[in-house]
């Protein structure tokens, strides 16, 4: 009768040991889904900053007194341009690089001087590599986020071509 009762205890012991191998194989998997989840978000919240600090930089430049336009000198003159009266705003405040969770940008910077833009400094590599249209049509096959650059490209002022 002994023996009987030794044998079933194996039997528990066996299935207690697969039940928590199986736990750990379930929480393996949702941690690796929710990590995949929020690098996705830092993806997208790198598109949103950096088309925020384009588009920023735009503004500076567009709005430079006078004939020539200049760059901003800094990142920093994004967020408080001093060359007016009443210093102006062009990005609320600086963002932190989603990706690294840092301070700091790779700068483009212009022939002229001046920031034209900025890029991540990390060197993951993206989830999305393909599929993107319009203004983000740059970003398709780039092998990691330091690829990725947001600039702004002045319009060319068109020629009057008016004759007489």
């Amino acid at each position: 009768m002994r023996c009987g009762r030794q044998q079933t205890t194996g039997f528990v012991l066996i299935g207690m040991f697969m039940l928590v191998m199986l736990s750990g194989l379930v929480m393996a998997q949702a941690s690796m889904r929710w990590q995949t989840q929020v690098l996705r978000e830092r993806e997208l919240e790198l598109i949103k900053v950096g088309l925020a600090y384009r588009d920023a930089i735009g503004r500076y430049y567009n709005q430079t007194p006078g004939v020539v336009k200049t760059f901003p000198p800094t990142v920093e003159a994004l967020v408080n341009d001093t060359r007016f009266p009443t210093p102006r705003r062009h990005l609320r405040k600086a963002y932190l690089d989603p990706i690294t969770q840092r301070e700091g940008w790779g700068i483009v910077t212009a022939p002229s001087g001046g920031v034209m833009g900025i890029y991540s400094l990390s060197d993951k590599q993206p989830f999305k590599i393909k599929g993107y249209h319009g203004a983000l049509q740059h970003l398709n096959d780039k092998r990691y986020y330091g690829e990725w650059y947001f600039v702004y490209l002045p319009q060319p002022v068109a020629a009057n071509t008016g004759g007489v």
